[in-house]
């Protein structure tokens, strides 16, 4: 129809926002207002300065509004105690989380360096889901766009065909509808490394705590983005789920690979800790409220990330 697709998006969105912030979207973000407070770090060879805390897009921020749940409340404190970073991704409660996001980001979206995902494996079917996601956050632009759950099975090489979605991904980025672009995923190390090694991806969002499960990703996926300069954003802190490694929560043995099972719980703090000390660049912690958001700040504020020694123990403690 002669319209570039990045016209097409701000179209849709403007078309749901109004022109004000459609204009206000085509700027360049800009963290500089953001709250003090939280450690900022460089996202590996993107260049970009986000805090060391993110707010997942999972667990509260996945839930509809209702009297006893403020999602946009969770959101809005994150970002005025120094939270930068905002994940988020199209099947997390069929798009409830990014609604849920829009919300804050129709409003401040230039505090926010916005990361989401795609599912699809397609060219086409990429463009539609981020066409859809774009307008569920009101905004026209990510900060960082990622393919979501790499599996054991997926056909890596199949991506970067004329209809995969390593092409489609690139042609956004070629029309700033992203900056960067990442991969995720916590099912299987070695086909995330396989991915990393093939195609020139800037992120890296995978699973790093201590359990022994997870010891193929910390010891061979994380040396390996390393090498290449990749920013590492760490997920399931806290084993998944309700935190299914934090002392006194329930264990979510029926939904593995989503959720890690271990004989020995921990405090959260240890698992924050733990994780901050490894050669990341963001931790990303879902949280069920407010009041957990505030207590997960004040850890990453308050204490200091774990040595090489404490973390082996820590492994062999909950291996």
């Amino acid at each position: 129809m002669g319209m570039k697709r990045r016209e097409f998006i701000q179209a849709v969105v403007a078309a749901g926002l109004g022109s004000r912030v459609a204009a206000a979207g085509n700027q360049i973000p800009s963290m500089s207002d953001a709250r003090p407070g939280i450690r900022r770090q460089i996202l590996g060879r993107t260049g970009a300065r986000v805090s060391i805390l993110a707010l997942g897009g999972v667990i509260g921020m996945q839930l509809p509004p209702s009297e006893n749940h403020d999602p946009v409340a969770i959101a809005e404190t994150a970002l005025d105690l120094g939270i930068t970073y905002f994940d988020t991704a199209p099947s997390y409660n069929n798009g409830q989380s990014e609604t849920n996001y829009g919300q804050v980001l129709a409003r401040r979206r230039r505090e926010v360096f916005l990361a989401c995902k795609t599912g699809d494996r397609s060219y086409d079917g990429t463009m539609r889901s981020v066409e859809q996601s774009l307008k569920r956050l009101r905004t026209d632009r990510f900060d960082l766009l990622q393919i979501h759950g790499v599996s054991a099975q997926e056909d890596v090489p199949a991506w970067g065909r004329s209809d995969g979605v390593v092409t489609a991904l690139q042609k956004l980025r070629e029309e700033k509808v992203t900056r960067f672009l990442g991969v995720t995923g916590h099912d299987n190390a070695e086909r995330l490394q396989q991915a990393i090694e093939m195609y020139e991806f800037d992120t890296l969002l995978t699973t790093l705590n201590p359990v022994s499960r997870r010891r193929p990703f910390r010891e061979g996926l994380l040396p390996a983005a390393n090498r290449k300069g990749m920013g590492v954003i760490a997920m399931k802190v806290m084993g998944g789920g309700n935190g299914c490694l934090v002392t006194g929560n329930p264990f979510k043995q029926m939904l593995r690979p989503y959720h890690d099972e271990t004989s020995r719980q921990v405090e959260a703090r240890s698992l924050i800790r733990y994780t901050l000390g490894l050669p990341i660049s963001v931790a990303v912690i879902g949280v069920a409220s407010v009041d957990q958001l505030k207590e997960n700040i004040r850890i990453v504020r308050e204490t200091s990330p774990m040595t090489a020694t404490e973390r082996q123990e820590l492994e062999t403690v909950m291996g």
